[in-house]
Parts: C-alpha cells; sequence; structure tokens
C-alpha cells in the first residue's frame, strides 16, 4: 500500500489534531500525515499508522499505543474469524464488557483466550445496555486484522 502526500505535521496542527482526538491520540513531539490511496488521511508515529480519518471521524489503529486505554468487547472464539473478515459484532458472541462507555464511543475488540486486539469499532449501545442484549449487531466495526489500513500499517 502506497501514502502520497507524506509530510511531517506543525507543532499547532499537532495540537488541534490533540484537541479533537482527545485521549486517541498520545502525547506526541513529531507526527506525519499522509493519504492511502483509498483516501483515508493517516497519521504516522515513526513508521507506524497509529490514527486514521475515515469518513470524517478519527480511529485509533490496532498499532496504536493508546488501545489499552480504551475500553473492551470481549468475542468468543467463534465470532473471530468473523470479525477479521470486516464483520460487525453481534450480542450472541459477547461474553465480556470491560469499561464504560456510550453509544458512538470508539471501543476496541479482543478475543476471550488471548485478549489481542482484532478490531476498533464503534458501539451501537452504552456498555450497561449492551450487557444485556441477547440478540443483534452491537458494535459497528472501523477496522479490523487483515483490512487495508491494518496492512499498510
Amino acid at each position: 500500500m502506497r501514502l502520497r502526500n507524506r509530510h511531517r505535521l506543525r507543532r499547532r496542527d499537532i495540537k488541534r489534531l490533540r484537541e479533537e482526538a482527545g485521549i486517541l491520540l498520545p502525547e506526541v513531539e513529531a507526527l506525519e500525515e499522509a493519504e492511502m490511496e483509498d483516501g483515508t488521511i493517516v497519521y504516522l508515529m515513526g513508521d507506524s499508522i497509529i490514527m486514521a480519518r475515515r469518513d470524517g471521524v478519527l480511529i485509533p489503529t490496532l498499532r496504536s499505543p493508546i488501545l489499552d486505554a480504551l475500553p473492551s468487547i470481549v468475542v468468543d472464539m467463534g465470532a473471530v474469524p468473523h470479525i477479521c473478515n470486516g464483520a460487525d459484532v453481534m450480542a450472541p458472541g459477547v461474553v465480556d464488557v470491560k469499561g464504560e462507555f456510550k453509544a458512538g464511543e470508539i471501543v476496541v475488540v479482543r478475543d476471550e483466550r488471548h485478549g489481542k486486539a482484532l478490531a476498533v469499532g464503534r458501539a451501537l449501545f452504552d456498555s450497561g445496555e449492551l450487557k444485556t442484549l441477547k440478540r443483534g449487531k452491537v458494535v459497528e466495526n472501523l477496522h479490523y486484522v487483515g483490512d487495508r489500513l491494518w496492512r499498510a500499517g
């Protein structure tokens, strides 16, 4: 995957991005911005893509150092291959919810056996409500292991 228009961000641009991203962007001195072939804007720290902007939404990548600070949805091993193919998270596959979050916030999807991050998604329900659900979609998959962004990073 080729990156286009790669350039270093100025301090004021990093500050502005940090204000927008909040917890999603750790304290950094140097950050680069580039564009992927599909139009996704990516932010690099060294050679690692740590954050991306898709459809105007900032999301941390699976290589971001901030993942451990985000709330998590733990899924059973039967859901893993589906999520790694881009499927959204369905309620029957959820075995645990770690941390508190509101609908629309970014969460990390992890497997139950190893606790590895499989995907980054947007919660469709609050954490308390999600724990009680037995059916339906609960997390929209935004970035997952094996997608273009993961392979580029």
